[in-house]
């Protein structure tokens, strides 16, 4: 395996201090993946997929959407993050849009092989990125929310999209599901929408379980399904990056 170096990087949107970890890898392929935080924040489970991407020959940056790299201790603090960047849509964006400028800034990153993941919170920020035509070659959810702040017109989708959606996701309504089609088929959006029978919300990380039952929430973990959409997001990036 080659050599990765992995720093903190500080960057900024809107006079809000934001605090990113980056991963790069000596033997980079020229692409870059964005990857988006759960509604926790910016914590070791986010670096390390980072630290799985650049593995996979990709500069990864792990953005940070709540500003000085806050992460929460529990499940009320999380829902206060969150809310405050769903709160102000102009905010969040214009930290998307550093975190796609920052990356697109690294040496050996072709601005055009730019991809983002995002995990739950996440996922809704990597899909509200499409949604707006942010300069992305493509975008994967696992397991993010799917609501809507943004109507796309017809044609305006840039971005390929994967979202990976647990089939017992009860903090998913199926309402959700059904409409996000809607609004991708009437955008002309290029997705795919895959069901994984059985997994809940938050089944890609490994401390989902254990977090559920903690703060009483329908959270667990599926290994299974957590390999199974890591390597669809692989083939996924191999075709649009």
């Amino acid at each position: 395996m080659s050599k990765i170096e992995s720093k903190t990087v500080t960057y900024g949107a809107a006079g809000t201090t934001l605090r990113g970890h980056l991963e790069t890898p000596a033997e980079a392929n020229g692409a870059g993946v964005l990857v988006f935080h759960e509604w926790w924040g910016l914590n070791d489970y986010i670096r390390g997929r980072a630290r799985m991407l650049a593995e996979l020959g990709y500069t990864a940056l792990a953005a940070d959407m709540y500003g000085d790299g806050r992460v929460a201790a529990n499940a009320e603090e999380a829902n206060g993050l969150m809310s405050g960047v769903v709160g102000d849509v102009a905010a969040g964006e214009a930290r998307i849009d550093a975190a796609i400028e920052l990356l697109a800034g690294q040496p050996g990153v072709d601005a055009k092989r730019i991809g983002a993941i995002g995990y739950c919170f996440g996922g809704a920020m990597v899909l509200h990125a499409a949604r707006t035509g942010r300069p992305l070659a493509g975008v994967v959810s696992f397991h993010g929310a799917l609501g809507s702040f943004h109507k796309p017109a017809p044609g305006s989708v840039v971005a390929k999209i994967l979202v990976c959606h647990g089939g017992d996701d009860a903090l998913v309504p199926a309402e959700d599901v059904a409409n996000f089609k809607a609004e991708m088929d009437a955008a002309q959006a290029d997705y795919q929408f895959t069901v994984y029978p059985g997994a809940m919300h938050g089944f890609s990380n490994p401390d989902a379980t254990a977090k559920g039952k903690e703060f009483g929430l329908p959270l667990a973990y599926n290994a299974d399904v957590d390999k199974q959409t890591w390597e669809a997001m692989q083939a996924f990036f191999a075709a649009v990056l």
